[in-house]
């Protein structure tokens, strides 16, 4: 079963097995919203958590292959949390940890300056040599490449620090129903999420694979493929089968579909659940 873990009406996946399983199997493709521990201020390449919308959330758990889960573990610490002993247990631990991955680092990064020094220390002595020469002091024998080298220094803010994804113990979990509205899960019941709901899963059936449309300034972008494979066919716009839709909209939307080669979607649902499309697409346009 697929875990997929809510926290402020979003929901994750932190399990990269489970993100794979997801894309392969289920044509779900998500967003990765994570840092990467080796470059944290970069925002190129992502990692894990994968960020699934609602509607991806609601199609893994309709079709049972996924639960979503809340963790009750996260609340703010109590005033006397500080005096737990489970608590000061954890922090030693976490402590104790630290230091043997600083004493470890400090060991490899001691070893490999040892090696480049060995390399260079022909050269050091040979510059030093020159130095005493044009000081008018004697010359003396090659140093030692231990002689050579200050005293290494390894601070502790260039320690590499590992930032799991995971937890490696299971804390307190509670299994949230996504057919009832509660405070992590709010869509169920909602028009709109309905409506999205239900163009969402209407194309996933077509097998399409579908992304979130903000960027382009719709609801949802279709592939037919990979998103990794194929751009984008179409621009899904949600809306309700009645509801106006001015000349003006419509000359703007069909304008961005064809500015960026891609054919306007005008989704909505019937009173019967079905799906009702509408394409725009400029008649030029090849």
């Amino acid at each position: 079963m697929i875990r997929i873990h809510v926290l402020e009406e979003k929901a994750f996946v932190w399990n990269s097995s489970d993100a794979q399983r997801i894309r392969e199997e289920h044509r779900i493709v998500g967003t990765l919203v994570g840092a990467l521990a080796r470059k944290p201020q970069q925002n190129a390449r992502l990692g894990l958590p994968l960020q699934l919308l609602p509607e991806e959330t609601r199609l893994l758990a309709e079709k049972g292959v996924a639960t979503l889960l809340k963790n009750l573990t996260l609340q703010p610490l109590a005033d006397d949390a500080g005096q737990d002993p489970l608590f000061l247990e954890a922090v030693a631990a976490y402590e104790k940890e630290q230091e043997e991955s600083y004493q470890e680092q400090l060991r490899l990064a001691g070893e490999q300056r040892k090696a480049l020094m060995g390399t260079l220390a022909e050269r050091i002595a040979e510059g030093r040599a020159k130095k005493r020469q044009r000081r008018g002091e004697e010359a003396n024998p090659l140093s030692e490449p231990a002689d050579l080298e200050p005293r290494f220094v390894f601070p502790r803010e260039a320690m590499m620090v590992q930032l799991p994804t995971e937890r490696t113990q299971r804390g307190q979990e509670e299994e949230v129903d996504w057919r009832l509205p509660s405070k992590e899960w709010p869509y169920s019941g909602q028009p709109e999420h309905e409506m999205r709901y239900r163009v969402f899963q209407n194309l996933w059936e077509r097998g399409y694979y579908i992304t979130s449309g903000s960027k382009f300034g719709g609801d949802f972008l279709v592939y037919p493929g990979d998103p990794m494979r194929f751009h984008a066919h179409f621009i899904a716009l949600c809306m309700p089968r009645d509801a106006p839709l001015s000349l003006c909209d419509i000359i703007s939307v069909g304008r961005l579909g064809s500015n960026v080669k891609k054919t306007v979607l005008l989704c909505s649902v019937d009173e019967d659940g079905t799906v009702a499309y509408t394409s725009l697409q400029w008649s030029g346009m090849q």
